[in-house]
């Protein structure tokens, strides 16, 4: 009797691996290391030096580089008092809920001696992120970007840019910021403002004691740079425009976006925007301002100053531009609109009308995947309110209250052990409920005349959603204390932004303008001054997930809340359990 001849196991399975290999969603990427080290470092900024934290002595902190695949490794080590968390902003965590950052939700904080690695893989994600710390107010100087390049061997959807630069946004305060939350929250008022805003870490020029502290973006005539554009500023939206010259838009939280040409851009907090700048193809004998400053909606003080970098070409015919020859240079400014925008109307007009020029690519390659029927839908109030102060004392807050904000009147209040272990091992109902309301206990003209009760109720209260469960959101401005432009990032998810407008949203004529062809596809968005806007996601991702308002102040106050979404049937669509090395409370 003849034997049958079957090739060996090993060669089979050799066979498949190299198959597999081949399939682009089985490319393997590659494992990316780094190593933060938490410290103190001295910054000098506007004549005054300051202690910091920040990361392996940067600030900003340094960047991490990975393509779209890749896995990455971040072991954080706390060498400061206070305790740290990092948040990998706008990185989808898929199963890896345990490593997305913020304190007491998904993480208790690395202690001070303690690390912890974080580890996720990033997926189906190019662009530009960027991480910062998810504890208090540290992220006021403990943040830098994220830069995910396209698979190996894959190009973007626009021209290949000469050179890339990384440009963050963000806010500098002269007193310790951790001191100046602290004040705010023990006298129940609105917090001092920053004093500066700066680019890549600088304020620029136009500060008192600032004329070094300038960054300069040098370039060649004739090229195409990609600006990599983040907003991690703590309160403040903020505007940005380069004099004399466009920007095309070509990406926005890492996804692409169909191309667009601006002159000003606005970036929320927790916003990235990649662009596309030409420079002029001859030496232009000039130099350029690039300013950033605020877009403000709200009441009180705010930091009112202009961030400044310049824009400075490459003379081709001198072989040295010196420093005397540029100064001589005619220098040309950016108009940007007016700061407060509740004096003009037309600002918050023009946002809108920038905010509504993105859309999704939506082509074979790059789908909008946006969810077509819905499974269940929410209506979330946005805004401000107040608590009692304590008995015998004043606050400052309005009414001699203390400043407060909620969701559906819901001021959320921080556990004190992480939600997702909690959820994880079953021992949800001693920290926190999952009653969380679906829409306002209270209906009420929202953008209309305020009701005379502006008290919020407190409490750790989540919503649970099964494992692929489509959602609609509808968040809603209100008018009480002030109608205000609130930028709500929601963690573990990308969502389509399908519609937004002004005034209360009307739930028998809005839904009809929605776009489901080429909607926006992000992370963090802007709820409207005075408005609503309505996003749709698909909750495919099992774990604890944070939603809350990405100015700094507001999350303080409590505007902010859970999404728990349950394991589904598949292994491949359940959580698995926390790395050993996950912090303790």
């Amino acid at each position: 009797m003849g034997y049958l001849h079957f090739p060996s196991m090993a060669a089979l399975l050799f066979g498949f691996c190299v198959a597999v290999a081949l399939i682009p969603e089985f490319a393997e990427g590659r494992t990316r290391h780094y190593t933060f080290n938490v410290k103190y470092h001295n910054v000098t900024r506007l004549c005054s030096t300051r202690r910091i934290i920040s990361v392996n002595g940067k600030f900003p902190g340094p960047r991490i580089v990975a393509r779209e695949g890749d896995q990455v490794l971040i072991k954080v080590v706390n060498h400061v008092t206070d305790n740290v968390t990092i948040h990998w902003h706008g990185i989808r965590q898929l199963r890896t809920g345990w490593a997305d950052g913020p304190a007491y939700i998904t993480q208790c904080p690395i202690q001070t001696g303690q690390a912890y690695t974080y580890n996720f893989t990033i997926t189906g994600q190019r662009g530009t992120l960027f991480w910062h710390a998810h504890i208090s107010w540290l992220r006021a100087t403990l943040y830098g970007p994220i830069i995910i390049l396209p698979r190996r061997n894959e190009s973007y959807p626009f021209v290949k840019p000469y050179k890339e630069i990384p440009i963050i946004l963000g806010e500098w305060f002269k007193a310790d910021p951790e001191a100046v939350i602290s004040q705010a929250l023990q006298n129940g008022g609105g917090p001092n403002v920053s004093d500066a805003y700066t680019i890549n870490g600088l304020p620029g020029p136009l500060y008192n004691c600032s004329s070094n502290d300038v960054f300069k973006l040098k370039v060649k005539p004739g090229k195409t740079y990609l600006l990599r554009l983040i907003n991690a500023a703590l309160n403040d939206e903020l505007f940005f425009s380069v004099a004399n010259h466009t920007l095309t838009v070509v990406d926005a939280d890492a996804v692409y976006v169909k191309p667009f040409n601006t002159s000003i851009l606005l970036i929320t907090p927790g916003q990235t925007t990649n662009v596309l700048l030409k420079t002029k193809p001859n030496f232009p004998n000039a130099t350029f301002l690039i300013l950033t400053r605020p877009y403000f909606t709200g009441i009180g003080t705010l930091d009112n100053t202009t961030g400044a970098a310049i824009l400075e070409y490459e003379n081709p015919l001198s072989s040295t531009s010196t420093a005397s020859s540029i100064k001589t240079l005619p220098l040309f400014k950016p108009s940007l609109p007016p700061i407060n925008a509740t004096q003009f109307v037309n600002v918050t007009q023009f946002v809108q009308n920038l905010a509504n020029k993105y859309r999704s690519l939506a082509s074979t390659k790059f789908p909008a995947n946006v969810p077509r029927t819905v499974d269940r839908r929410f209506f979330f109030t946005v805004g401000l309110g107040t608590h009692p102060c304590a008995k015998n004392s004043t606050c400052q807050g309005p009414n001699g209250q203390k400043f407060a904000a909620s969701i559906n009147n819901v001021s959320f209040v921080l556990p004190s052990v992480a939600m997702l272990q909690s959820h994880f091992f079953g021992q949800s109902n001693v920290l926190y409920k999952t009653d969380f309301p679906t829409k306002p206990t209270v209906q009420f003209n929202y953008t209309g005349t305020a009701p005379n009760n502006t008290n919020v109720s407190n409490g750790t209260r989540a919503v649970v959603l099964q494992f692929n469960t489509s959602v609609e959101l509808v968040l809603q401005d209100t008018s009480i204390i002030a109608i205000e432009s609130h930028p709500l990032h929601l963690h573990g998810f990308n969502f389509f932004i399908v519609g937004q407008g002004f005034g209360n949203f009307d739930q028998n004529k809005d839904p009809a303008k929605f776009n489901l062809v080429d909607p926006v596809e992000r992370n963090t968005v802007a709820v409207p001054a005075g408005g609503w806007v309505a996003i749709r996601f698909l909750a495919d991702n099992p774990g604890v997930w944070f939603m809350h308002c990405h100015l700094e102040i507001h999350t303080s106050w409590g505007l902010r809340m859970a999404w728990i979404v349950q394991d589904g049937w598949q292994p491949n669509q359940k959580l698995p359990p926390p790395p050993s090395d996950l912090p303790k409370c």
